[in-house]
């Protein structure tokens, strides 16, 4: 057993190394420790220390060498060839250099001190036991609208729940996917395959969290890692971008407007194939990405260039978390990951709060055109133009119709029933798109009340903003 104790003043590095001498014959490697916490003054953010771990192939940023990230949620962690902690891939403990990473997440203006704990237990090493992940399909219905979520943490991270347990709350919640997505770690994607079913395909991904904002790398291909080491200023995350890409995934920035420390997206969204727009209950941080992705799609239009689609997801961590509030709505050739993918790539989808809440949105012209959900209704600018939402499960909420020039329809509420439909004529000249909004009451008087859901845009015209 060794200690290792030091202290980290503020300004440290975002990530500090503390090489571990393992010898040959070391069948366990185990780490435990603390870091003191002396009270802040009011504003002033206490210290908050978060750990890993990179084994004798090194902790160059592409990580190869990595065997685990739990970040601030254990005190304690093990690896073994057969078994390791949740958030630690097991396997086998080579001889040389390994390396503890600690992050200093936030440090108080007095220091930040800690103790690790290192123990090697000698032994035969146990079996290696081959992963075993979820099929890349599940029996779908063809052609049809599928939910999921895609923003979820399970023990493997920082969630306190087990895949199996957040399983079944998917599928109480209606859903027919979500989407794996642990802070900093793969070390989940061989634990859900029991949980998967004709009923549940469950992507495989990762929450990268990095110090300028969270990204899903959304439906990677099994065992896939991506870094999360860098910063903006580093320009390094276009490299981990095509990482995700070219292991099959989307790049999702998640929450860009969260208030947290290190939680809003800073790198911009050339390399994203869609924005988490809603995540988890409707906040004000909600609200300001709904209307910055907006006039993200006014810059699309006036640009004549693709647009970024939107989704909503849980980010459920642990009770009360509700997995499935909100969801995401595709409309996907099958419940397969890759027209999934594609049906979110294109923006074929709609976000809602819950199972509950269903919506038909067309915009159709005079010849009986019809375009739906992240189409185009090619028309020409004069040319005559109805758009139709029809709704279920939002009972008393209002509909909005929102164009590139603001609100100009707000509807009566719906009935107790939430069933109803809501038509409004407009033209190509009047609207580049359209895009609808379900809202609750609200007792604030001019400020709107919080989603129940809301559409990727149709957009209306001749032009390329809406090809992806």
């Amino acid at each position: 057993m060794r200690t290792i104790r030091g202290t980290l003043p503020p300004g440290s590095p975002d990530y500090v190394y503390i090489p571990v001498e393992v010898p040959a014959g070391v069948a366990e490697l185990k780490v435990s420790y603390t870091y003191g916490r002396p009270p802040v003054p009011p504003g002033i953010p206490g210290n908050a220390l978060d750990i890993g771990l990179f084994d004798e192939r090194g902790t160059e940023l592409g990580g190869e060498g990595f065997r685990g990230w739990s970040g601030g949620a254990r005190t304690e962690f093990f690896v073994r060839a057969d078994e390791a902690t949740p958030g630690y891939l097991p396997g086998p403990l080579r001889e040389g250099t390994w390396h503890l990473v600690l992050g200093p997440y936030t440090v108080a203006p007095q220091g930040l001190d800690y103790e690790l704990t290192v123990t090697l237990t000698h032994g035969e090493p146990g079996n290696a036991v081959p992963p075993v992940y979820p099929p890349a399909r599940a029996r779908g219905r063809g052609r049809a609208w599928y939910r999921g979520d895609c923003h979820l943490h399970s023990w493997h991270s920082d969630g306190r729940r087990t895949p199996a347990e957040i399983a079944a709350l998917a599928r109480a919640a209606g859903l027919d996917f979500i989407n794996t997505s642990e802070h900093n770690t793969n070390a989940a994607h061989a634990h859900w395959a029991a949980a998967a079913g004709d009923d549940l395909l469950i992507l495989l991904g990762e929450e990268v969290t990095t110090r300028n904002g969270h990204v899903l790398a959304l439906g990677t291909d099994p065992g896939t890692f991506v870094d999360w080491r860098y910063r903006a200023r580093d320009n390094r995350f276009g490299r981990f971008a095509r990482r995700i890409h070219r292991a099959g995934g989307l790049v999702v920035p998640a929450h860009p407007h969260a208030t947290c420390v290190g939680c809003a997206w800073k790198f911009g969204f050339a390399e994203a194939d869609a924005v988490e727009v809603w995540n988890g209950p409707y906040t004000p941080d909600d609200e300001v990405a709904l209307a910055t992705w907006d006039a993200q799609l006014v810059t699309a239009v006036r640009e004549g260039r693709g647009w970024l689609p939107a989704m909503g997801n849980s980010d459920a961590h642990r009770d009360p978390d509700v997995v499935g509030m909100p969801q995401t709505v595709v409309l996907a050739d099958d419940l397969t990951r890759e027209a999934v993918q594609e049906g979110l790539r294109a923006g074929h989808s709609y976000v809602a709060e819950s199972k509950n809440v269903a919506l038909t949105f067309t915009a159709t012209g005079e010849d009986g055109q019809r375009a739906g959900i992240g189409e185009r209704l090619e028309a020409d600018p004069d040319t005559p133009v109805t758009v139709r939402l029809e709704a279920s499960g939002a009972p008393r909420c209002t509909v909005r119709l929102v164009t590139d020039q603001g609100v100009l329809l707000t509807s009566d509420p719906l009935p107790v029933t939430g069933s109803g439909a809501v038509e409004w004529r407009t033209t190509p000249a009047y609207a580049a798109y359209v895009r609808a909004e379900l809202r609750h009451e609200t007792a604030l008087g001019p400020l709107p009340g919080s989603l129940a859901a809301f559409t990727n845009p149709v957009f209306l015209g001749r032009g390329p903003a809406a090809d992806r």
